[in-house]
């Protein structure tokens, strides 16, 4: 089973972080929390780990009107919410993935209705965002 939509682009990691953001603001999420994982390694398991991890972000992504309908269909859901994304370099990689959680995770743990329609809504969301990263890179 997958739960995650994945691309994987040219850019730098910084380049990555700045273009993912952006392409989700142009989908109308904003960016509720940031958990730097390598840096959290670092302080928590020492700069091996951190090394050894490499680049590594989760962007807690957040449509407040998706979020809304979500909320007031099915209050529970706010243990799913906000939308992760993942930006990730591996330390000898040359490409940079993101990976955004798939909306339709939602829908197999729910049978409401409002559910199904704001996680088609995130979903289409989701993936525009990312073919928009996909679309904005170089030619290799």
């Amino acid at each position: 089973m997958t739960y995650t939509h994945t691309v994987t682009v040219p850019f730098s990691w910084e380049e990555a972080v700045e273009r993912t953001r952006t392409a989700l603001a142009g989908q109308g999420f904003g960016i509720l929390s940031e958990i730097n994982v390598r840096n959290t390694f670092d302080a928590k398991l020492g700069t091996e780990a951190a090394e050894a991890l490499g680049p590594y972000v989760i962007l807690g992504a957040c449509n407040p009107q998706l979020a809304s309908k979500a909320l007031a269909a099915e209050p529970d859901l706010g243990a799913l919410l906000p939308c992760n994304v993942v930006v990730r370099r591996g330390t000898n990689d040359t490409v940079t993935t993101v990976q955004a959680i798939d909306p339709q995770t939602m829908v197999r743990l729910s049978d409401s209705a409002a559910v199904r329609d704001v996680a088609n809504d995130a979903d289409a969301r989701l993936r525009a965002a990312l073919a928009e990263l996909s679309a904005t890179a170089p030619a290799g």
